[in-house]
């Protein structure tokens, strides 16, 4: 057996593992692979650290090649290990704790590091770059005990900091020094719409300020910054996010020539040594050191195919654009955008809509793009300006992007069903639309996470995320956020829905250590997919025993209110059935006035919605308002709609209105598999809307009809006759048992309709109407599940409500 070569990698980040998978896939059995990476985790995605900030992803989630994954491929990973020397004549790697490792052949992939501004105060405690997750961390633990941050630097990564410390509650100022926000990305116009943009939503900037020093108090902090016309601004926290440079401490002293960052061949080979490579941030090609995915994956690509020994691959440089979403608003810009001499310009401006283009054209022909609010063309132009086609005969239709261009409409969901297979749809990662069609249809992908494993297409900058998942639905068929068949819960295991809610049953696990433990997951304590279904699965097949597990459940359910995109808060107050009295509606008004609540709306549901409450103001509108409204933000009951019914309407023949009173009361404390809605019509007129419900009760001259599995969502489903039953004890015996067959069989994050379809209304008839000793144990089970369920708004301590969150921070 021919002896396998040594490769060793430094650095564990997303070019140079890439470059690792590209090698697998065609010399799996060529190298024995080393990976030493400075941070103690595996490689994850960078560029989603933004959404980790701003609560909105864990670090788990983020993470793309887990620990498993290199023990798969026999790679030997030393993570938290930092190379400091690199013997060139023994071919020996050496680590800052010692470790060492021989080479045959050298990755280098050692990124860049951030800058930061070398001003007076740069060192004092509180004042940080953001590159990496212990940067994350830092700024999530700063935020909940300190009120000020300042952000010095106004591109995407600065922004991404700024929004995400705004969300945590921080009061944020971003300075920059230069005329207009991400003047690298964007022309003067669409930087000054997205500041005004941002400011709308919370933060400050001082455009243009330069920065003297940081100002630090008596315990060592930051506490100010102190800008050169003398001004200050308060700060307990300083990021600085001002660019970056190639990391090159490790070559140079390797005495590997760099300029700009590690000076590589087309063949990614070091001009100095050609046993060494080098990919990504740290690597200089003809000049230039690439700062965007799609470059240094192409690069990937390259340099494994020299490394397996073909030697047929160049890489020539990248032609980029940028397509980026910044705070939830998308931009894009590709060539020559600022314009200049010889080019023209077409322009498109909508302030009030937020949508700006511009088009800058040479010699008739496209060099050039910059777009604000709407970005689905962007590929399109990026095509137009990488092919140098002429634009002349399209020139009058150019603005209104691809649709407008023969028949080739894409407007809304139809766009991709439109494209052609060769149509990239991911840049980042170079895969067209044939080929996540392709691996869809072989493979039997269903969710947007195994295109993700698959092809890679929405696994790095998620742009394109949209349009991946309007090819799943079209691709898969039917509505492909409805659970498959048998489908494993997440990553950290094999286990099903369904397995893991028949062993908890059959073993009697209340914990989730019993789960993780008797059913082998692969990570000890669960992922943020896994922790809130098998959760739910506990407490449900074991109320009374198994304890609810508040960490375990979505932000939304543990600060029992729903957070809203500013990082304030909207508050419910339960009105049961709809119905409510001049003494309440006088509560809600008087909290709103007090807390200065901005926006007090009436919803679909029949209720009113305090909009923009701050976190720190929870506990105190709760308890002014003194109406109960705990669980309408977890995944259980959110409303009964009713109709005034016959004791109002002349149409009525059934009182819908206390039915619904009745119906909300007896399950206002239920969890479910997901959120249930429901309603209560006096009459056949249906004005509740009870056809689209997850239970709709509709009067009728000789009692009530019940339909089940509604849906009112994305894609409308209209509920499936199951009863008609006499009386109104009836209706809560019906509809109780149906929904604790639900509880007890759905999968989490099944909504009534799917499991309806997975089960198929037969069955469930079955158990409801034929088997009507089991009717009553289901209603009876459900009656005790709920009998004493505490009220988080009023009952913090009984409903394990960790009150400490609410406390306003210091400032």
């Amino acid at each position: 057996m021919k002896k396998k070569m040594k490769l060793v990698m430094v650095g564990n980040g997303m070019a140079g593992v890439r470059t690792l998978e590209e090698l697998l896939k065609i010399a799996p059995d060529l190298y024995d692979i080393t990976v030493f990476g400075a941070e103690p985790h595996p490689n994850y995605n960078r560029i989603l650290l933004s959404p980790v900030l701003a609560g909105e992803q864990t670090v788990d989630e983020i993470v793309l090649n887990s620990w498993e994954w290199y023990s798969d491929n026999h790679i030997t990973l030393h993570a938290g290990k930092k190379v400091v020397e690199v013997d060139r004549v023994k071919r020996i790697v050496r680590a800052e704790d010692g470790t060492e490792a021989p080479y045959d052949r050298l990755l280098m992939c050692t990124g860049s590091n951030p800058f930061m501004l070398p001003v007076p105060g740069k060192d004092l405690k509180g004042v940080i770059a953001y590159r990496d997750i212990a940067d994350t961390d830092y700024m999530i633990e700063t935020a909940r005990t300190h009120k000020n941050a300042v952000v010095i630097g106004g591109g995407l990564l600065g922004l991404e900091a700024a929004n995400g410390l705004m969300l945590r509650g921080m009061s944020v100022t971003v300075v920059h020094v230069m005329p207009w926000l991400m003047e690298r990305q964007l022309d003067d116009v669409a930087g000054k719409l997205l500041q005004k943009s941002l400011e709308d939503r919370g933060l400050s900037f001082r455009i243009g300020a330069q920065t003297q020093d940081l100002v630090g108090g008596e315990d060592g902090r930051v506490k100010a910054i102190r800008f050169k016309d003398g001004t200050e601004v308060a700060a307990d926290l300083v990021v600085m996010a001002v660019g970056i440079r190639p990391n090159v401490e490790l070559a140079e002293k390797m005495r590997l020539h760099c300029n700009r960052g590690i000076v590589v061949t087309d063949t990614l080979q070091t001009v100095t040594d050609a046993r060494i490579y080098s990919v990504g941030e740290c690597a200089a090609h003809r000049g230039i050191a690439y700062g965007l995915v799609a470059p240094l994956f192409e690069q990937a690509k390259v340099a494994a195919n020299h490394l397996a020994q073909f030697g047929i691959g160049r890489y020539l440089g990248s032609l980029t654009s940028t397509k980026l979403k910044v705070t939830g608003i998308d931009l894009f810009s590709a060539g020559e955008f600022m314009g200049g001499e010889g080019t023209e310009e077409i322009v498109m401006s909508d302030p009030f809509g937020g949508v700006y283009k511009k088009l800058v054209l040479k010699d008739d022909k496209l060099v050039g793009a910059c777009l604000y609010g709407d970005t689905v063309d962007g590929s399109w132009y990026f095509k137009l300006l990488r092919d140098g086609r002429s634009v002349h005969d399209i020139r009058d239709r150019l603005m209104f992007g691809e649709s407008n261009i023969g028949d080739t409409g894409h407007e809304g969901h139809s766009k991709a069903a439109s494209m052609p297979d060769d149509a990239e749809v991911c840049g980042c990662n170079g895969v067209s639309k044939g080929t996540i069609c392709k691996a869809i249809k072989d493979k039997g992908l269903f969710t947007l996470d195994e295109v993700k494993k698959h092809t890679k297409a929405s696994a790095s900058c998620g742009s394109c995320t949209g349009l991946v998942e309007q090819i799943l639905m079209f691709t898969a068929g039917g509505d492909y956020s409805a659970t498959p068949k048998k489908k494993a819960i997440c990553g950290c295991t094999d286990v099903s829905h369904q397995d893991a809610r028949d062993a908890i049953r059959k073993e009697h696990w209340l914990t989730h250590d019993d789960v993780y433990r008797g059913m082998g997951w692969r990570t000890p304590n669960g992922c943020a997919t896994c922790r809130p279904a098998i959760n739910y699965y506990l407490i449900s097949t074991w109320p009374k025993e198994a304890k609810d597990d508040p960490q375990s459940r979505f932000i939304n359910e543990r600060s029992h209110a729903n957070i809203q995109k500013d990082g304030t808060y909207s508050v419910i107050p339960r009105m049961w059935g709809g119905h409510t009295t001049p003494d309440e509606l006088r509560r809600i008004a008087d909290a709103a006035d007090k807390y200065k609540i901005p926006t007090v709306k009436v919803t679909g549901g029949q209720r009113i919605d305090l909009l923009g409450v701050k976190k720190e103001d929870l506990e105190g509108v709760w308890k002014d308002i003194g109406m109960p409204s705990g669980f309408a933000y977890a995944k259980s009951l959110r409303t009964v709609k009713t109709c005034v019914g016959s004791e109002w309407c002349r149409f009525g023949t059934q009182d819908s209105t206390q039915m619904g009173k009745d119906l909300e009361r007896a399950l206002w404390a239920m969890y479910s598999p997901h959120k249930v809605k429901l309603a209560v019509s006096g009459c056949p007129r249906n004005c509740a809307e009870a056809g689209i419900k997850d239970v709709g009760v509709i009067g009728v001259d000789s009692g009530w009809e019940l339909y089940v599995g509604g849906n009112g969502g994305i894609k409308t489903e209209v509920a499936q006759f199951l009863v008609k039953v006499k009386t109104a004890a009836e209706v809560m015996e019906y509809s109780g048992a149906f929904l604790e067959l639900y509880r007890e069989e759905g999968w989490y994050l099944e909504r009534t309709v799917h499991y309806i379809g997975r089960v198929g209304l037969d069955y469930v008839k079955k158990k409801i109407l034929d088997d009507a000793e089991g009717r009553k144990a289901l209603w009876e089970r459900l009656q005790f599940a709920l009998d004493g369920e505490p009220d988080p708004w009023f009952e913090s301590a009984q409903a394990s409500v960790d009150v400490r969150q609410f406390t306003p921070l210091s400032v």
